[in-house]
């Protein structure tokens, strides 16, 4: 069987991580690159660069990666669509709901394959807490902090929708559950039009509660993720790759004024020896497996839009200082 041919469009940070990536990815050939402002980094290592989508389509790719600003998604996704083309789009989906909506519809009416790049999905730390989920018997909250210093790759979209997409799809995904409600607070720190930074509280369709700290206004960078259930909490770390477990403890205190106290007790704490793979590599070996119809994970643009209608949630709330509900 030939292999896929693959085309990139966009040769940012992300594009050039996608560019090392698509070079060796087996089942695929990387054939050329679209960028308008060409390759002034070599990273297409000698492949072809034109400067319009429509060039990189005629050299008969299969499949698209778009990486490029959000607010150019739909018009790329769009003529990636009527030329019968597959196509992974980087996060988020794009710029606001109605283009989300647009570009999932043009791709689910054209019968392709169309995903959005949440690339934590791949996180070992995050997929082995997702397999040990039952571990934890009812769950009863989500954590998560995301923070750093800001990326100087983002110029037409704030903190939510650029970082805390990523902790709004990941909760669904762990959890197998639907947003229902989001609080939020969001404040600009740097002059730009978009927030800067956003505390949201949130509740899925379980009832369990969720809470995501998101900035990049941090000197220091912190990528952790907290689930607590009945039995204990899980703590993945997406930096490091690292889960952790903290079990509810189970010897009884023999100091009185702890014993008086009735709640969870520390015990034991694991470590998880797992298998470290790059998420941005599983992420790719399971589109192009989706694209051959074999069995995959992707992030479905379906899921993504969902993924931007709690984001814009987020955003209106810290604007109307209110509760947005998310069930219709």
């Amino acid at each position: 069987m030939a292999n896929l041919r693959a085309g990139l469009i966009g040769l940012g940070m992300m594009g050039r991580h996608h560019a090392r990536v698509l070079s060796s990815l087996q089942g695929v050939d990387f054939i050329g690159v679209s960028d308008p402002a060409g390759d002034t980094n070599g990273v297409a290592q000698g492949r072809p660069v034109v400067s319009s989508v429509a060039e990189l389509i005629a050299m008969g790719i299969d499949y698209a990666m778009v990486a490029v600003p959000t607010i150019y998604h739909l018009e790329i996704g769009k003529e990636l669509a009527a030329a019968g083309i597959h196509a992974m789009v980087e996060k988020p989906l794009s710029h606001d709901a109605k283009s989300s909506v647009e570009l999932t519809q043009a791709f689910a009416s054209a019968g392709l394959v169309g995903a959005v790049g949440h690339i934590e999905r791949y996180n070992p730390s995050l997929q082995e807490a997702r397999r040990r989920l039952d571990q934890l018997g009812s769950l009863y909250q989500v954590v998560t902090r995301r923070q750093g210093p800001f990326p100087a790759r983002i110029a037409d979209v704030g903190v939510v929708k650029d970082l805390a997409t990523h902790d709004i799809d990941l909760t669904a995904w762990i959890t197998g559950q639907a947003y229902a409600s989001v609080s939020a607070r969001t404040a600009l720190r740097t002059g730009r039009e978009h927030e800067d930074l956003v505390a949201v509280v949130g509740t899925l369709a379980d009832g369990t509660i969720t809470s995501h700290l998101v900035n990049w206004l941090s000197p220091l960078k912190e990528r952790v993720t907290i689930l607590t259930g009945e039995k204990g909490a899980f703590v993945a770390d997406t930096l490091t790759a690292d889960l952790t477990f903290y079990a509810n403890g189970t010897v009884a205190s023999q100091w009185d004024e702890i014993a008086q106290f009735r709640g969870v007790s520390e015990g034991d704490v694991i470590r998880y020896a797992i298998s470290k793979h790059e998420p941005l590599k599983m992420e790719h070996e399971n589109f192009r497996d989706a694209i051959l119809g074999k069995p995959s994970d992707i992030v479905t643009m379906q899921q993504g839009l969902a993924t931007v209608l709690v984001a814009e949630a987020i955003i209106k709330s810290s604007q109307t200082n209110s509760t947005i509900s998310l069930i219709n």
